[in-house]
């Protein structure tokens, strides 16, 4: 990937730590993407007992793993500390007089890096990440770090974004100057062989687009701010967009406008891998020689 669109971590911490009071209340996309995840999960036998949610923000998603399996114990994880405080704020609210009787457990948190797990190795059944992937600059790395942690046949389930995500702000914004404005997401091809490559065996992808319709220019980027998806590439320009050139984007968006409202598109990725077991299988060559090979294998779903 080119250096000028690699993530700035600094940045993306700084902008979900802003981000958590307002994020709520903008993150649509987010939500309904994690109820499309859940209910995959209908279709596979798997009964965790540790679960890790790499990138839990304010903490729906977490809600629906206790509530789905109300014997695990599920681990929030966020580059974000803001983010982990508002799921505990999240988890405070509600449920009337049960919670003023009794002190609800605390989720565990981790304040960390989903490419730097601070995880023993072989220590959760499974990972559930949702709309956290696009956020990395290195797959591999990442991939190679949630299958260490994973158990023998532990599984791996996540969504993120695909390269025609926002395609018509960049289009919007194409020409303007000479910085780059939208972040670049990674094709799912290039997701699925990462995983291939980090040893998760039988991964499936799918793709699907969703859209988000809104009246002008202006809502589009108050979302995204709202929910800390600020462009984060180093290539990115760092003084204020002036008036003019903003007229042009505004201009220049408006070319994509249907039945009276603004799209902003989303290619949504799906993907989930086993860990595998690994089985040992001996072989003799021509000359009498014995080789051990390693055969990953995955549970049946």
């Amino acid at each position: 990937m080119s250096e000028a669109f690699y993530t700035d971590k600094a940045r993306v911490r700084a902008s979900f730590e802003k981000a958590a009071a307002s994020y709520d209340s903008a993150a649509v996309l987010q939500r309904e993407v994690s109820d499309r995840m859940a209910e995959r999960l209908d279709y596979i036998k798997h009964q965790p007992a540790v679960i890790l949610d790499a990138g839990s923000g304010t903490g729906y998603g977490s809600a629906e793993l206790r509530r789905r399996y109300p014997q695990a114990r599920v681990i929030e994880l966020d580059l974000a500390h803001a983010m982990l405080q508002a799921s505990r704020e999240r988890g405070r609210s509600g449920d009337g007089l049960l919670k003023k009787l009794f002190k609800p457990s605390q989720p565990w948190q981790i304040n960390a890096d989903i490419e730097k797990l601070p995880l023993a190795d072989a220590s959760v059944d499974m990972i559930w990440s949702n709309l956290t992937v696009q956020w990395i600059n290195e797959p591999d790395r990442m991939f190679a770090e949630m299958r260490r942690v994973l158990k023998p046949d532990g599984m791996l389930m996540f969504s993120t974004l695909g390269p025609d995500t926002l395609f018509e702000l960049r289009d919007a914004f194409a020409g303007v100057d000479g910085a780059t404005h939208v972040n670049q997401f990674i094709d799912m091809h290039d997701i699925g062989d990462a995983l291939m490559r980090a040893g998760f065996a039988e991964p499936v992808m799918d793709m699907e687009k969703i859209a988000l319709t809104y009246d002008d220019a202006r809502a589009v980027m108050r979302d995204l701010k709202a929910i800390g998806a600020h462009n984060a590439t180093s290539g990115r320009g760092r003084g204020l967009m002036g008036k003019q050139a903003w007229r042009k984007v505004e201009a220049a968006y408006e070319r994509h406008r249907r039945d009276g409202k603004l799209p902003a598109s989303y290619e949504v990725v799906y993907g989930h891998a086993w860990k595998g077991t690994e089985k040992k299988l001996a072989k003799m060559t021509d000359d009498g020689r014995q080789v051990i090979e390693f055969v990953k294998k995955a549970p049946k779903p």
